[in-house]
């Protein structure tokens, strides 16, 4: 028996999971290498991983705003950090959370 690629896309690995980990590991290891484009790395490759499950599961519409959710919370937390003078992994958490919260409530619900 053959499995589509929808119905594949459709197991409940949660893209929260990789919001997540595209924004807290991203930082991490741009912090901890001191290589920025390490950490941007795995943040594009865990918003691109994210993005294709997103539009497997619930389309195109849901998967550009999702991905405008998980750049504007990249932004965000350069802003609470660097703007507003908060602890880098104290606004770089609170984004995150936000995030794979709203994701999981988005995207990954059956």
């Amino acid at each position: 028996m053959t499995t589509s690629l929808r119905t594949r896309a459709r197991t409940r690995f949660p893209s929260a999971v990789l919001v997540a980990t595209g924004l807290a590991a991203g930082f991490g290891i741009a912090q901890g290498t001191g290589v920025r484009a390490l950490g941007g790395a795995v943040f594009a490759a865990g918003g691109l991983a994210a993005g294709w499950l997103w539009v497997q599961r619930r389309g195109w519409a849901v998967a550009l705003g999702l991905g405008g959710l998980y750049i504007g919370a990249f932004v965000l937390a350069h802003v609470l950090a660097i703007g507003a003078g908060w602890p880098a992994w104290l606004a770089v958490g609170l984004v995150t959370l936000a995030a794979a919260g709203t994701t999981a409530v988005v995207a990954d619900r059956p």
